[in-house]
């Protein structure tokens, strides 16, 4: 069902139940996942959030400066791109972490077609850093690299299975959206994704899937073109 797509995973995600630090096993289960879909022949990019080590954002309220606090999040992604890129390289399938800006010999600077190619020829291109620039989320980020490099779909990996009209985690009357526009999206301020990468989203057609990563074998179903998660459309 598509030839090319851009995953983003939270940084929590590789921080095993308690969001912190890497799990290992967390991090060798999306590998494994991500593995199977590249042999596959489908061209992945990945870009992960630093929340597991560093929040900007939530770093100003203990007395960080915003711009400095939001460059260590994104040295914090760097981070998570590079275990990751080993756990994906365990499984037998090249990976090559791309960054926002430049930080060779730890990794490789982000050129949008030099990423293209890698991922054409088989490996998965992690692309982290963000954007590069404080204010801007890696959700923002993730939406820019989807269309940068013509994705057919960014899919969002999270701990829950879709949009809800709530957190399900704290409302256990929420209910859950098989699909849903962006304009319904930004009307009701539904926080899977930030505003400013709905609206990219939105303006380059880009169709978001948001899908339960921690489910062994979603990442397949979606690749087949089965029902998985909740689909934002325009």
């Amino acid at each position: 069902m598509y030839k090319r797509v851009l995953l983003k995973l939270s940084g929590e995600s590789l921080g095993g139940p308690a969001g912190k630090g890497l799990e290992t096993s967390c991090l060798r289960a999306y590998a494994q996942e991500v593995a199977e879909a590249a042999k596959a022949g489908l061209q992945i990019a990945i870009v992960n959030g630093g929340g597991n080590i560093f929040r900007g954002l939530q770093g100003v309220g203990s007395g960080f400066d915003r711009v400095d606090g939001d460059k260590m999040g994104m040295l914090a992604t760097v981070i998570n791109a590079l275990a990751l890129s080993m756990f994906i390289k365990e499984q037998g399938v090249p990976a090559r972490v791309f960054t926002s800006t430049p930080m060779e010999p730890y990794a490789k600077y982000y050129m949008r077609d030099d990423a293209v190619q890698f991922m054409e020829g088989g490996g998965v291109a992690l692309i982290a850093g963000g954007t590069g620039n404080p204010f801007f989320t890696t959700d923002s980020g993730a939406a820019l690299r989807a269309l940068e490099i013509k994705a057919d779909a960014l899919l969002k990996g999270t701990r829950v299975d879709g949009v809800y009209t709530a957190d399900p985690e704290k409302d256990p009357t929420a209910l859950k959206y098989d699909s849903i526009s962006f304009d319904e999206a930004i009307e009701k301020r539904l926080k899977v994704m930030d505003q400013t990468a709905y609206s990219l989203c939105r303006e380059g057609g880009m169709p978001i899937i948001v899908f339960d990563m921690n489910c062994p074998g979603n990442l397949q179903r979606i690749l087949r073109g089965e029902k998985v998660g909740t689909l934002v459309h325009v």
